[in-house]
């Protein structure tokens, strides 16, 4: 399949946001045939500021350039790597050994202690070396929170669930924001390793902010890859295996990698916005989506995510 015939899906979430009852509908319609034809959209506006995504990445890009020693003092000792940094070579993809060439740190949702979603979610570390570190990254974590529940708000109409479908499901939801450092891999990369190798998410679905650099790649529906290609300051949006999981795979999990650059000497940095329910939701197939019978038994977000953080060496 030609990559001039297939091209990731571009839309506008301005128009959903700020449309007449028709773009809504338009938007709706387009959001979900891309997602489900392709995996991934790109939205090329939204309702993210490009000062608050400019500060969000400075910080990012001075955390991972403190010395190891420095890094190493945000490891949480709740373990999973749910929260805080996990060194380089670290993190595989499920059913491969090879190790990932990059390095990362969580940023999780805060809740006060005695909140019922309290015992599941394990307190932020935040670095004191990095001036605004804890300011910056929440103020990206509070943005792509909203403009999650926008798009999922529109996905569920093309779903026929109800309203509020989505937004109980993640009000408070477990939703990671993580921001990556992909060093430069050198002249001779640990064989077998890509920057990230072929996987699907575990979540809802993700928002990544534009990367620093390319490299990112889905697999097309006949098994060859596309590049996905976005420019700075548009959002970039993928289905994961529990929005798989509840439409009963007719939104497919798509898998997608970071190939190495050419360039040797090259680092690349990215933030994405991992949408998860709340620990107590249940996921089970949308009655629209359900043909001839559900494919999979319910189950608990927070089982599916442990079950899925063994699998990826992080438990």
């Amino acid at each position: 399949m030609s990559d001039t015939l297939r091209k990731v899906p571009e839309l506008s979430l301005l128009s959903y946001v700020n449309g007449s009852d028709s773009e809504k509908a338009d938007f709706v319609s387009k959001l979900y045939s891309g997602i489900k034809d392709y995996g991934f959209i790109i939205l090329t506006d939204h309702t993210m500021t490009e000062e608050v995504i400019d500060k969000g990445y400075a910080a990012s890009k001075a955390f991972f350039a403190l010395d190891q020693a420095k890094k190493d003092a945000c490891i949480s000792k709740a373990g999973g790597g749910q929260r805080g940094y996990t060194p380089f070579g670290t993190e595989h993809a499920k059913d491969n050994p090879y190790k990932d060439l990059k390095e990362f740190y969580h940023v999780g949702r805060e809740v006060e202690e005695g909140h019922v979603f309290h015992k599941f979610y394990p307190g932020n570390i935040f670095p004191t070396e990095v001036e605004n570190f804890k300011k910056d990254m929440l103020n990206i974590y509070d943005e792509l929170d909203k403009t999650s529940q926008i798009l999922l708000e529109a996905l569920g109409k093309a779903l026929d669930v109800p309203a509020n479908y989505f937004k109980d499901m993640i009000t408070t939801g477990n939703s990671v924001l993580r921001a990556i450092h992909y060093p430069p891999v050198g002249e001779a990369p640990p064989e077998g390793s890509i920057r990230a190798a072929a996987h699907g998410d575990i979540n809802l679905i993700t928002i990544l902010m534009g990367a620093t650099a390319s490299g990112l790649q889905l697999q097309d529906r006949d098994g060859t890859w596309l590049d996905v290609n976005s420019k700075e300051g548009q959002l970039v949006v993928d289905a994961g295996d529990m929005l798989s999981r509840i439409t009963n795979d007719i939104i497919p999990a798509t898998i997608h990698r970071v190939i190495n650059p050419k360039d040797a000497t090259s680092a690349r940095f990215s933030m994405p916005f991992f949408v998860h329910p709340h620990p107590e939701a249940m996921l089970e197939c949308i009655p629209s989506c359900e043909g001839d019978g559900a494919k999979y038994p319910p189950i608990s977000s927070h089982d599916c995510l442990q079950k899925r953080l063994v699998e990826i060496g992080l438990m």
